[in-house]
C-alpha cells in the first residue's frame, strides 16, 4: 500500500476513530453520527458514510450487515471471528477454533484453495438475557 491508497488523516476521521474506538459493539453510520452529535462534536451525515466505508475499504475497521445495515468496528488486524448479541450488539472477537478446521475441509473436499471466510455467531448474552428475565 502506497501514501496515496491510505486516506489523509482528517479531522472528521479522527473524530470517527475516538468514537469507534470507545464502541464494544458494531456501529451503523447513523449511530456514529448521533453519538458524534451528543458528544457536540457534529460531522455531517454523508462525511460519517464516506469515513466509514473509507476506513472498511483500507481494512481500518471490519463491516458487516445487520438488519440490512451497514455496521462498522474497529477490530484487532489478525484473522477472527464475531460473537454479537441480537440484543445490545456487544462483539466478542473470537479467534481460532473448530470454524478454521471446518472451514478448510470444506474447501478441500470442494478442491478449492486460496481460502478465506468470514463469520458472525450472534446470540443473546448473558447481560441481556438477565434484562429479558427481570421484564
Amino acid at each position: 500500500m502506497t501514501s496515496t491508497d491510505t486516506p489523509r488523516r482528517t479531522r472528521q476521521r479522527s473524530l470517527v476513530w475516538e468514537y469507534l474506538s470507545d464502541c464494544e459493539s458494531f456501529q451503523t453510520a447513523q449511530d456514529v453520527h448521533d453519538g458524534l452529535k451528543a458528544r457536540g462534536t457534529p460531522v455531517s451525515l454523508p462525511t460519517v458514510y464516506r469515513t466509514l466505508t473509507a476506513m472498511a475499504e483500507n481494512q481500518v475497521v471490519d463491516h458487516l450487515l445487520t438488519d440490512g445495515q451497514s455496521a462498522y468496528r474497529l477490530c484487532s488486524p489478525e484473522h477472527h471471528h464475531h460473537l454479537i448479541c441480537r440484543v445490545c450488539r456487544r462483539t466478542i472477537e473470537l479467534t481460532q477454533g473448530p470454524v478454521e478446521q471446518w472451514a478448510d475441509s470444506v474447501a478441500r473436499t470442494y478442491g478449492f484453495t486460496e481460502i478465506a471466510h468470514v463469520t458472525e455467531i450472534s446470540g443473546v448474552c448473558p447481560r441481556c438475557q438477565e434484562l429479558t428475565l427481570h421484564r
